[in-house]
């Protein structure tokens, strides 16, 4: 009986503080067969696109989350810093609430910038299928930030909400998700890097030793300054290097909505260079970008001490991530790469 359930659908129902999480998804082996519409009804199987997840990243648990790590306690996480220790501890906490286990050894992949000691932190969910588990997708973002900029008003610390606890915060819900799913045909790292704003050196320490232990690296994906909507005439965030491979359209297509667009100053501003996707395309030469919804017209206080948890726009990172699960799963679950590098 259980097994027949399980070819069927499941359906997750979690009351939290007054809302309602709420999955239902098919079995993972029904996801990306690409079988037509008419064989799908006449098998009563449920298509990738008919998935419906409902709330389940909750608005209230995201704004803690974020007011926690943008807090002046944690003195703008700067790498080496006591306050980047204690948003360290916050990420570990989180994954062993959430039975996300380490990958290493620990949680920490720690690395030295002359007398500095920084920290990645590293979560891992295996993936369900017996031979795909063996392919790894890497989700990232960095949850450093430079500590303090500018006085303004007396205020020195540059709490880096948007910047970049808002992609952390991302990061954490999808790792939270997928562990209580369990609907990972793939492996998954889930990456929270240090000394981003040294340059990019956390998430090339990880990148070289990941090499080193030669992980079949499928895609990345990086997630910077997802905390505030673009205009409502422009596609709801775009990914750096939008050309060099087809991951944008195949996210699209995988969450069955135009969710990730082309940003036409991307490159004129380098940004698939300039964050934490890049080491990993140097390493492996593999699909690997970041996807972002600011556009540098809609948040005027970047490595500022400004960018506070009051500057977010939470209804939108909801919606955000609630959205992306789709296009993770399609990208985690489907049965070959699909996602696949441009050559000219």
């Amino acid at each position: 009986m259980k097994k027949i359930i399980g070819l069927l659908v499941l359906a997750v129902i979690v009351s939290c503080i007054g809302q309602k999480r709420q999955i239902i998804q098919t079995n993972p082996d029904s996801i990306s067969k690409g079988v037509s519409e008419s064989e799908e009804k006449s098998n009563n199987t449920i298509s990738n696109k008919d998935i419906v997840i409902e709330n389940y990243a909750l608005l209230n648990e995201i704004k803690s989350s974020l007011e926690y790590l943008a807090s002046d306690e944690l003195e703008g996480r700067n790498t080496g810093s006591k306050g980047i220790e204690k948003a360290a501890v916050f990420i570990e906490g989180f994954f062993k609430q959430n039975n996300i286990k380490p990958y290493f050894e620990t949680y920490r992949d720690s690395f030295n910038i002359e007398k500095i000691i920084g920290y990645n932190i590293v979560g891992y969910v295996e993936g369900n299928d017996p031979k795909l588990k063996n392919e790894f997708v890497i989700l990232g973002a960095h949850y450093d930030h430079i500590g303090q900029g500018k006085e303004v008003l007396g205020d020195v610390i540059a709490n880096g909400a948007n910047d970049d606890a808002s992609g952390t915060v991302a990061v954490l819900e999808w790792a939270k998700y997928f562990s209580n799913t369990k609907s990972n045909k793939r492996s998954i790292l889930f990456t929270l890097y240090a000394a981003e704003e040294m340059g990019l050196k956390g998430s090339s320490h990880l990148a070289k030793r990941l090499k080193k232990e030669n992980i079949d690296l499928y895609t990345m994906i990086n997630f910077e300054m997802i905390g505030v909507p673009r205009a409502e005439n422009e596609i709801m965030a775009y990914i750096s290097g939008y050309d060099k491979s087809n991951m944008a359209k195949q996210l699209n297509s995988y969450g069955g909505s135009e969710i990730i667009g082309f940003f036409p100053k991307a490159k004129e501003f380098q940004l698939f260079m300039r964050s934490d996707n890049y080491p990993f395309y140097e390493a492996f030469k593999v699909p690997a970008h970041a996807i972002s919804t600011f556009d540098f017209t809609n948040f005027d206080y970047y490595h500022h001490v400004d960018d506070e948890a009051d500057k977010m726009d939470y209804s939108h990172m909801t919606n955000f991530i609630n959205k992306m699960i789709l296009g993770l799963q399609g990208m985690i679950n489907a049965p070959t790469k699909e996602i696949k590098m441009n050559y000219e």
